[in-house]
């Protein structure tokens, strides 16, 4: 065990890159590219603490709502299952948190060698779950696999709220590319008439329409001193894997993740840019979630399951009874003179990119 922030946390390092896991919550809150000393994933501005020390009397900082707990003790990597969104006003009043249990419950963590290994149950859904990271050089594979502990199939969000925050993100220099088509901006103000983005607006990946006419290229992060907004995309479903890639030009690091489109046919791209003022955020968060998942919007499990779909592709999975479900993914970190368009991995260590 080690000290990460003032966490508990485990580590595995293998000379290129070091990923750091926090005990409770189970986020991976660092992949450090040992080269360039830079971490691409999100460290909030203000001060972390163990979800379970969470108070909201003693803690007031974190906000006042459901959502405070998860802000409370969040880093880069932020699992969401079997809820990606809010809670009903009900689930707020029995105690349930934005993003659902796995945010914040202990995980017992082993590590052997360059291989660590999560375990964590999720006592209000019914689930139990277990993470295995590997460091094969500069990449690092990722399995996971959700048990179904009931005798009821389940309909269930699974997103990997994967979160980019500085040095990595830059207003007006980092880059981007995915594999995406078919997008929606948010049904309603993400933003609080801060954003850029027409409010519902159906468009094709990259261009976001903005308010006032025009659009947003979603391959550069914003310039404007102040945005916000979330918009949702499906994964190209003529590829059988799904990717981002992220690039910042004056480091030269080149950081993505490669997953089965099957298994998580959505992105969602959440952009915090001095625009939340309320605590903890403060107006001084900068931060890029690129959240892959089963799901295209973060809201309540009712609302989730109204929905069904979006662009007749489903908006959540199912997880079959007493049965277990297992998906396998990677994240990378390397430099490069430029961002390629595509990648494709091996399911080991080896990825091939293209054009430029």
């Amino acid at each position: 065990m080690t000290t990460y922030r003032g966490r508990r946390a485990f580590e595995i390092s293998n000379g290129q890159l070091t990923v750091t896991v926090t005990q409770e919550g189970g986020h991976i809150a660092q992949i450090l590219h040992q080269g360039t000393g830079v971490n691409p994933l999100w460290t909030p501005p203000w001060p972390s603490i163990e979800p379970s020390s969470y108070d909201l009397k003693k803690h007031p900082g974190y906000g006042g709502d459901s959502e405070a707990k998860l802000l409370a003790g969040i880093f880069g990597h932020n699992l969401c299952v079997d809820l990606f969104g809010g809670t009903t006003d009900d689930e707020a009043a029995a105690g349930m948190t934005v993003h659902g249990e796995s945010s914040v419950v202990p995980y017992d963590i082993s590590v052997e060698g360059s291989v660590l290994t999560q375990r964590a149950s999720f006592p209000q859904a019914q689930l139990g779950f277990e993470r295995r990271l590997e460091l094969r050089g500069d990449v690092l594979l990722i399995r996971e696999t959700v048990e179904n502990l009931s005798g009821w199939d389940r309909p269930s969000a699974w997103t990997q709220h994967v979160t980019l925050g500085p040095p990595f993100i830059e207003r007006g220099v980092t880059q981007f590319r995915a594999s995406a088509t078919r997008s929606k901006v948010f049904e309603t103000d993400f933003a609080e008439g801060k954003g850029l983005q027409v409010v519902g607006a159906p468009f094709d990946w990259p261009l976001c329409p903005k308010k006032g006419g025009g659009h947003i290229d979603l391959r550069v992060f914003e310039s404007a001193p102040v945005s916000a907004g979330y918009t949702a995309h499906l994964m190209d479903p003529h590829r059988d894997q799904a990717f981002f890639l992220g690039w910042h030009p004056n480091t030269k690091l080149l950081f993505g993740y490669i997953w089965k489109r099957a298994d998580f046919p959505w992105l969602g791209r959440w952009e915090e840019n001095m625009s939340r003022h309320t605590p903890p955020w403060n107006g001084n968060t900068l931060a890029l979630g690129m959240e892959f998942g089963a799901s295209p919007m973060p809201e309540t499990r009712r609302a989730m399951i109204e929905r069904g779909s979006l662009f007749g592709v489903p908006g959540y999975r199912w997880f079959p009874a007493r049965k277990k479900v297992t998906v396998e993914y990677c994240a990378f970190a390397r430099t490069a003179t430029s961002i390629p368009d595509e990648v494709t991995w091996d399911g080991d260590s080896g990825l091939r990119f293209s054009g430029a």
